[in-house]
């Protein structure tokens, strides 16, 4: 394959779905085995009205979700993964089946659409609330909704963990600040705490690049346009200026950098990526307050995974918590990265099985 096109399909400018199905196989070193009947299937959990830190409201909310495996009699082995930024369950899930992750033969294993994923409840899929007229939802929303999924729907008293990378690693800083007693144990792979100002630089010009689109329309679009500028601010931060060069040759790099015009960013709906991009934009686990007390909230053993080479999420925020806890930490060192969970994979899933299998 060549490779520009390799780096693209790792890149996946709507999301990081090609990049982190591959990413996803951290978690158990024994095969899978699947339950063609019930593992795997797109559910739903319909909650009514989802009250948000707005003080607004998504009206029909519901929230898709997959699982695998079986809850144990002591309902102590529950694995909660939220999905990473513009990505889905079912994208998490082809990892599950195909690769290795959490063995549903030891744990029940959920894998949760986030709100603005476009299965769960989402400016592209509201019949009340459509397109720029959805109500804006924050990160703390997203694991608030999680929550009543594991408490409402499935009547879970417990969870053994919760994990999530990238925005699905925001996701479980968030979750072991609101929820500290839910769990047992919290892995945030390069996640973030709250964002640098490198990181508001990167994601508010994307935010801006969708909206100065012309095709865009305000949002009123009739099809996503492919607005290249987001694909190409992604794929400038999603691995290093090493990686880039080391993968697109200049011999071949004006051909393909045409291509940007073609595919941009168009496999993932704009109105959607607006709204997980500005969840993000404001994401603060300390909710205005001090760090420290926020981390003292915390009673979840806690592995923090970062990427020393991150230019998407950096890694200080998530490392400086880390530290205010006390928790243990890896650190990824190739110049992958935002993706150095993939080219480091090995690493990554020896500490998270065995971090895991602690009593």
């Amino acid at each position: 394959m060549n490779p520009f096109r390799a780096l693209r399909s790792q890149r996946s400018a709507a999301s990081f779905s090609h990049v982190l199905i591959a990413l996803i196989a951290l978690v158990a070193a024994a095969p899978l085995a699947v339950n063609a009947q019930t593992d795997g299937q797109q559910q739903f959990a319909e909650l009514g009205s989802c009250p948000l830190e707005s003080g607004q409201q998504i009206t029909g909310c519901r929230l898709g979700y997959r699982t695998w495996g079986k809850l144990n009699t002591e309902g102590t082995n529950a694995v909660l993964v939220p999905t990473w930024f513009t990505g889905t369950s079912a994208q998490l899930g082809e990892s599950v089946i195909t690769n290795k992750f959490a063995d549903p033969a030891k744990y029940f294993v959920i894998l949760v659409d986030t709100l603005g994923d476009g299965v769960s409840s989402s400016p592209s899929n509201s019949k009340t609330q459509p397109r720029m007229s959805f109500p804006a939802f924050t990160i703390r929303d997203m694991v608030q909704t999680e929550y009543r999924l594991a408490t409402e729907t499935l009547h879970l008293k417990h969870l053994h963990a919760v994990m999530g990378i990238s925005m699905g690693g925001m996701q479980t800083f968030e979750w072991m600040v609101d929820y500290p007693d839910f769990m047992d144990m919290a892995i945030p792979i390069v996640g973030s705490t709250r964002l640098t100002s490198y990181d508001l630089v990167l994601w508010h010009a994307q935010e801006d690049a969708i909206r100065a689109t012309p095709a865009w329309q305000q949002g009123s679009y009739e099809k996503t346009p492919a607005m290249p500028q987001v694909a190409i601010l992604h794929e400038m931060n999603l691995s290093t200026p090493a990686r880039f060069n080391a993968m697109n040759k200049m011999e071949s790099f004006a051909a393909h950098y045409a291509d940007y015009g073609l595919s941009g960013a168009k496999d993932f709906d704009a109105n959607d990526r607006i709204y997980q991009l500005e969840a993000m934009i404001r994401q603060d686990v300390a909710h205005g307050g001090n760090l420290d007390e926020a981390a003292h909230k915390v009673h979840a053993k806690v592995l923090v995974i970062a990427s020393e080479q991150d230019h998407m999420v950096n890694p200080a925020p998530a490392m400086e918590f880390a530290k205010l806890l006390g928790a243990k930490t890896v650190l990824l060192t190739s110049d992958c990265g935002h993706i150095a969970v993939g080219c480091e994979a090995a690493k990554v899933s020896a500490a998270v099985t065995a971090f895991l299998e602690q009593k």
